[in-house]
């Protein structure tokens, strides 16, 4: 049987296939592989450690020579994906009906959704279709991770002030450490770094399926159609916009494209922000369940989005060229 072949024909199969059989099992047989011991470590529980690894090999590959062009990646990801869910969320508050919602979504789970971006989900992503830099440029865009960022736009709007212990640095860290310790055994020794270079795509599936054993296509149903049109918006307005602000820079505009996401973290915003400030209480129960369905719809969608860019690229004969920059 060619498996491997068979999926790979699948536009970043080697990712969709088990994220969505992930998902699958996790929607309707919950507890088919919670139990206990390797199984579950692994299959279950084990998305955060193996895209740790996955990271520390990514790292490995490294040369410290271009560690500028990692960081200006990374930054470029953050930037734009806050900058664009900042402004939908600000236009979302200025025409928002006296219900608090426009157009039947919550501007607080608006920026809470657009603003932050899963990372497994662009790990796997550029994984495939990215170069090390790329990969490595998570470690920056990781910095969009839970409620800061959606405070920062809120504070900007003057709808609310900043307040402390909503962002450790330890955070940031925990996530560039690995990818520290993989560049420094890769440039310390080539042997290392060819050993450890064989480790990227073969983690991939695995923590693909891992990440979809925490999707449950129930939350779809519970965020409503809004939740849906919210993880749409995500994935076309920051993902298109990534797409482009990296073409423009000669860059491989499918990794910037690949930031088009709303994490599972990103659930716990709307609490956050309610517990910081009173005035989002009331908001805060329908903005989680629509977050909720956006992180749901934007894995779902997000890979079929950027399989399509890359069979676009592919057929403008362009995309070699970009994975080779």
């Amino acid at each position: 049987m060619r498996i491997k072949a068979n999926i790979e024909k699948i536009p970043g199969g080697l990712m969709v296939v088990p994220l969505l059989l992930g998902a699958v099992i996790n929607t309707f047989f919950p507890g088919m592989l919670r139990i206990g011991g390797f199984t579950q470590e692994l299959f279950v529980d084990g998305a955060l450690v193996l895209i740790a690894l996955f990271l520390l090999c990514a790292g490995a590959q490294i040369n410290v020579k271009n560690v500028g062009v990692t960081i200006g990646k990374g930054v470029t990801l953050l930037t734009v994906k806050w900058a664009v869910g900042a402004t939908v969320g600000l236009v979302a508050y200025l025409f928002a009906g006296p219900d608090g919602l426009f157009l039947g979504l919550a501007p607080l789970a608006i920026i809470a959704a657009m603003t932050n971006s899963n990372g497994g989900l662009y790990v796997a992503l550029v994984g495939q279709y990215g170069k090390n830099d790329d990969r490595a440029a998570y470690s920056i865009l990781a910095l969009n991770d839970g409620p800061f960022l959606t405070m920062v736009a809120l504070s900007i709007f003057g709808a609310m002030g900043f307040v402390d212990g909503l962002f450790a640095p330890t955070d940031f860290i925990s996530v560039l450490l690995p990818i520290v310790i993989g560049a420094v055994l890769g440039n310390l020794d080539e042997e290392l770094r060819e050993f450890l270079s064989s480790g990227s795509n073969m983690l991939i599936p695995f923590f693909a399926f891992a990440l979809g054993m925490g999707i449950n296509f129930a939350d779809i149903i519970a965020g409503g159609l809004g939740g849906v049109i919210l993880g749409i918006m995500t994935v076309f307005v920051t993902g298109t916009a990534g797409y482009f602000v990296f073409k423009s820079l000669n860059w491989n505009p499918v990794v910037g494209a690949s930031e088009g996401s709303t994490a599972g973290n990103a659930v716990a915003t709307p609490a956050a922000i309610a517990s910081a400030n009173a005035a989002f209480v009331s908001i805060e129960p329908i903005a989680t369940v629509q977050v909720a369905a956006s992180v749901v719809t934007t894995a779902i969608l997000l890979p079929i989005y950027v399989g399509f860019l890359v069979k676009r690229l592919e057929k403008r004969g362009e995309l070699e060229g970009y994975m080779q920059k």
